[in-house]
C-alpha cells in the first residue's frame, strides 16, 4: 500500500478509534501496530479489510447499544454491554491476519525480485516462478487472511446483533439444544446465524472488490495470470462467505466448552468479564474453593469457628456481635440468607476467556481454509513457507 495513502489511512483510523473511544489507550496501540502491519503489503487488500472489519464490527456494536446494556451484566456489577475494546481483544482479532500479511508481502518482495532477475537474464521461463497479481490456484496465504476477517466478522456481527433476538438462543453444546439466556457462551439463534453471514459477506465483497485478481490485462505478461472465469469468481466469493459463516459456529462451539458463562442469581442475566476476561464465581459453591480458602471464610464470617478448630487452627475471639446479619458486624459476607452463591455457572469448562476463543476460532479457521484451498486447488500448503 502506497505511504501517501497509509500514513493519512492510519491517522483517520487512529483518530476516530479515539474520538468514539471504541478502544483503550493500549488498544489504540494495539491497532495502529495492525494497521501498520497490514499497510506495508504492497496490496491494499489487507488493509482494507481491517479498517472495513474494524468499522463494520464497531457499528454493529452501536446497533441498540442501550438495549443491549440491559440483557447482560458487567462484571463490576453494572450493565452489560460492549465497552471499549483492549489490546488483548485487538491481537485476537487480528494477529493471525497481520502475521499472514506480513509473509505474504515479504513473498510478493522475493517473488518479484526474481521475475526481475529472470528477465534481465532472458529466461524464458520466468512465468513459472507465481504472478504479482492474484489468481485462480495461487496464494494460499491471501486465502487465509480473508478468512481471518469474515470468521471474526461473522462473529462480531452474530454476538452484537443476535443477543437482539426475540427468543431466547439454544446452547449449540448441548444434545437437546436447551434454551439459555441471552450472552450465553454457545448461544446461537437464526437472527444471530443471519447476522453472521452478513458479516461474511460483507468482509468477502470488500476482498472481492480490492483483490488486485489477474484478467485478461495480466494474461501473458510479465508477472501476470490467467483470467478468472465467473465461475471460478462466484466459487471464490460463496466458499469463503460460508467459511465466515462456520467460523462463528465454531466460535460458538468452542465457546460453549471451553468457557464458562457466569450467570447472577438474582437476575437470571449472564455476568460478562471486562476486556473479555474470566469471571469470578461466589465461593460458596460446596467444593471447588480450596480448603485455606473456606477456612478463611469460615473465620471471617463468624460462623465456622468450631469447624475451624477441628482443622487445628485457633479461632480468632468472636467481637460483640455474633449475628452475621448485623450490620455491625464488619465480618460479615454477603448472603441470601440461605447461603446459595450470587454468581453460578451456566455451562462451559473454565479452561479459556473470551480472547482465548477468538484467537483459537480465528488461527484455525484461517489455516482450514488454506488447508481446503491446497486440496481442492493442488497447491501444496508448504508454499506458504516459500520465503
Amino acid at each position: 500500500m502506497r505511504a501517501i495513502i497509509a500514513v493519512p489511512a492510519i491517522a483517520l483510523l487512529v483518530y476516530r478509534a479515539y474520538s468514539k473511544k471504541s478502544l483503550t489507550p493500549g488498544g489504540i496501540f494495539a491497532a495502529f501496530l495492525t494497521a501498520v502491519a497490514h499497510a506495508v503489503h504492497p496490496w491494499n487488500l489487507p488493509f482494507v479489510l481491517l479498517v472495513v472489519f474494524f468499522l463494520a464490527g464497531t457499528r454493529a456494536t452501536h446497533v441498540k447499544e442501550n438495549i443491549k446494556a440491559t440483557l447482560t451484566l458487567a462484571s463490576k456489577g453494572t450493565s452489560g454491554g460492549e465497552g471499549p475494546r483492549t489490546h488483548v481483544q485487538v491481537f485476537a482479532n487480528s494477529l493471525t491476519a497481520s502475521i499472514f500479511s506480513l509473509l505474504h508481502a515479504y513473498q510478493l518482495h522475493k517473488r518479484k525480485q526474481a521475475l526481475f532477475a529472470a528477465a534481465e537474464a532472458g529466461n524464458t521461463a520466468a512465468a513459472g516462478l507465481g504472478s504479482l497479481c492474484f489468481s485462480w490456484g495461487g496464494d494460499l496465504l491471501v486465502i487465509g487472511i480473508i478468512a481471518n476477517y469474515a470468521c471474526v466478522a461473522a462473529d462480531t456481527f452474530s454476538s452484537e446483533l443476535g443477543i437482539l433476538s426475540k427468543g431466547e438462543p439454544r446452547l449449540i453444546t448441548s444434545w437437546t439444544l436447551r434454551k439459555v439466556p441471552r450472552g450465553t457462551n454457545g448461544g446461537v439463534s437464526l437472527v444471530g446465524l443471519g447476522a453472521g453471514l452478513l458479516g461474511s459477506m460483507i468482509v468477502v465483497t470488500a476482498a472481492v472488490l480490492t483483490l488486485p485478481l489477474c484478467s485478461e490485462m495480466t494474461e501473458g505478461r510479465f508477472g501476470g495470470g490467467d483470467e478468472w472465469s465467473l465461475e471460478q469468481r462466484r466459487w471464490l466469493i460463496g466458499g469463503l462467505t460460508l467459511w465466515g459463516l462456520l467460523g462463528s459456529i465454531m466460535d460458538s462451539i468452542l465457546g460453549g466448552l471451553f468457557q464458562s458463562t457466569v450467570k447472577d442469581v438474582r437476575t437470571g442475566k449472564v455476568v460478562e468479564g471486562e476486556g473479555g476476561v474470566r469471571v469470578l464465581v461466589s465461593s460458596a459453591d460446596g467444593g471447588i474453593v480450596p480448603v485455606a480458602t473456606e477456612l478463611k471464610a469460615a473465620l471471617l464470617s463468624g460462623e465456622g469457628k468450631d469447624a475451624v478448630e477441628k482443622q487445628g487452627v485457633a479461632a480468632p475471639e468472636e467481637g460483640p456481635s455474633k449475628n452475621r446479619y448485623d450490620a455491625k458486624n464488619k465480618h460479615r459476607r454477603a448472603s441470601f440468607g440461605d447461603e446459595k452463591p450470587s454468581r453460578v455457572v451456566e455451562n462451559g469448562w473454565d479452561l479459556l476467556d473470551n480472547n482465548d476463543v477468538n484467537f483459537l476460532m480465528a488461527f484455525g479457521m484461517s489455516v482450514g481454509a488454506m488447508s481446503v484451498a491446497s486440496w481442492y486447488w493442488g497447491v501444496p500448503l508448504s508454499s506458504i513457507c516459500n520465503l
